[in-house]
């Protein structure tokens, strides 16, 4: 499918213009893993025979020039964190991850102290990749632990033990000041004493930021097709709420919904996803949200990573990225919706004027849906903020489907 950039709107037939462009981020996507987990639903692509097999040098120029065609898009703007995901983008060796941001701070004007984040699995380095990964400008680590229960990684797919976990732990704080530990909970066969146990496990760490996903059965994987015995929505509920209730204890914010933070440590990457913020993602399947002065484009690269290396081999002088599959201009009648659908998340919700600010409506353009919203107690407003109430954080979904478009 040819990538077209939507035309400019007819004077008359203007979409409403936006005060200012929002936050750039940049999203790199590495899509191959050691093993692809049940419950896994993002593009990601089991390695086959070992690293070898990973054409990792044609991927790396692949997502060089991928970015080179998509700079005319973000011109001029300046980016203010970087994202390494997948995936394993620890797969990859520190030498390509170097490689990748030497083009990225060539090609872009890179915020100082901008937060780099590579994505990183127990089992798939060595003592020595940490700080190779460090010399090479990452400066936060986000590692997927999940459990620290052998028999829970074992119904995860996961490919490492709670012993390997630990270790990672241990050799990425002697390494970086800023890590990331992502557990679930409401695991398989899994008691809330278990679910206590990782979390406390995990906070005993003292790691500046913990996120703690619920898991959910998405379409398109393995558990999904044949479900696990999973504890009941009383028991996650309470899970919850323990995990909740430990993390605050320890020092930690519930700054969203799955998200726990020391003051001042959240993940400013995923800050300006959920506020509505512009993005560039480059790589295999990566999605794009792209503000103009009176546009929002969302695009998608080609998933399968052959197709996408496939179109290195293409005209690279014509006006649209041969990377990208899909693109369409987000419509008035939805930004207010993606907005909400983000913004939402966050426990202390978000000022008016940025919503006025990212999506160019009038806060009046969904004063209905606000009024209705909070005569059910699912949010609380003033003048200048507006939030979920904790009832509208547990029944997220109902409080979101006020907002869906008519």
């Amino acid at each position: 499918m040819t990538a077209i950039i939507p035309p400019a709107p007819r004077p008359g037939n203007q979409s409403p213009k936006l005060r200012s462009l929002p936050p750039l981020s940049l999203y790199i996507h590495i899509p191959w893993c050691m093993k692809k987990c049940p419950y896994c639903d993002f593009n990601s692509h089991e390695v086959r025979g070992g690293n070898s097999n990973v054409p990792e040098a044609e991927y790396v120029s692949a997502l060089i020039r991928d970015l080179e065609t998509a700079l005319p898009q973000i011109w001029g703007r300046s980016v203010t964190s970087v994202f390494f995901g997948g995936g394993t983008p620890s797969l990859f060796s520190a030498r390509s991850i170097d490689a990748i941001l030497t083009a990225v701070r060539t090609l872009l004007s890179l915020e100082h102290f901008a937060e780099i984040t590579l994505e990183a699995n127990p089992g798939t380095f060595e003592a020595g990749k940490f700080a190779d990964f460090r010399a090479a400008g990452v400066n936060r680590l986000s590692i997927g632990v999940q459990s620290f229960n052998p028999r829970h990684l074992q119904l995860l797919g996961r490919i490492h033990d709670g012993r390997e976990a630990r270790r990672a732990i241990e050799l990425a704080q002697e390494n970086f000041d800023n890590v990331n530990l992502d557990l679930m909970y409401a695991l398989p066969h899994q008691t809330m004493e278990e679910a206590r146990c990782d979390i406390e496990t995990a906070a005993a760490y003292g790691v500046p930021h913990i996120s703690a996903y619920h898991l959910t059965l998405e379409p398109n994987t393995l558990f999904h097709r044949y479900p696990p015995p999973l504890p009941d929505n009383d028991l996650s509920a309470e899970m919850q709420m323990m995990i909740e209730q430990t993390l605050a204890q320890r020092g930690y914010l519930n700054y969203e919904i799955s998200a726990f933070a020391r003051f001042g440590r959240e993940s400013r990457h995923n800050m300006n996803y959920w506020l509505f913020g512009d993005y560039l993602g480059i790589g295999a399947g990566a999605h794009s949200k792209i503000s103009f002065d009176t546009r929002i484009v969302r695009q998608m690269r080609y998933k399968q990573p052959r197709d996408y290396l496939a179109k290195t081999s293409l005209d690279m002088t014509a006006l649209d990225s041969p990377f990208i599959m899909e693109q369409h201009e987000v419509g008035q009648h939805d930004r207010g919706f993606e907005f909400m659908m983000n913004a939402l998340r966050l426990t202390g919700g978000f000022e008016t004027g940025m919503f006025v600010e990212r999506t160019g409506l009038s806060i009046g353009s969904i004063q209905r849906q606000l009024d209705e919203a909070e005569r059910r107690q699912l949010i609380m407003r003033d003048y200048q903020r507006i939030a979920p109430t904790l009832t509208g954080r547990r029944f997220l979904n109902d409080l979101l489907q006020i907002f869906l478009p008519e």
